[in-house]
């Protein structure tokens, strides 16, 4: 019994360690760069101004409306003066905090695929791949999406 608990207590140690060790080997500004979204349809610039980071569309896959032949543009927001504005350019990520915790918390998102804002958070799964948590409320009522780093 005693051979279990010290087998036990090795395993957690170890378990502990590598926990510790993943979340602290990202640094701040690991996340700056261009990002492909999980649609594959926009890529995303995220920027530091000041301690703060930002996310803007900078690429669209398709950015003209079938439509009108014309730049798609933001249709879905709920402001009437900004459904006229170009898609293309867009401030998806505002003032994201770096929290020392491999997290970049206390944002939001906004999504032009239906004109709402979300809290957010967004974590650093791995250099080139990012969870990005959008939620209401509390982070249990949310969608989860990833963005994979553009090799330039």
């Amino acid at each position: 019994m005693k051979k279990f608990r010290i087998l036990l207590m090795i395993i957690a140690a170890g378990l502990y360690t590598a926990t510790n060790v993943s979340a602290q080997e990202y640094k701040t500004d690991d996340i700056l760069g261009i990002w492909l979204n999980e649609d594959k349809d926009a890529h995303v610039e995220i920027y530091k101004e000041g301690d703060l980071y930002f996310g803007k569309i900078i690429w669209l896959k398709n950015p003209i409306d079938d439509e009108t032949g014309k730049p798609k543009l933001d249709k879905h927001n709920p402001d009437p003066e900004l459904q006229k504005r170009p898609s293309l350019g867009i401030m998806l990520l505002t003032d994201f905090e770096w929290d020392e915790d491999n997290e970049w918390d206390e944002g939001d998102i906004y999504d032009p695929k239906n004109g709402k804002t979300y809290s957010c958070y967004i974590i650093m799964k791995e250099m080139d791949l990012l969870r990005i948590r959008g939620y209401i409320g509390i982070s249990l009522i949310g969608r989860t999406t990833y963005w994979t780093r553009v090799k330039e």
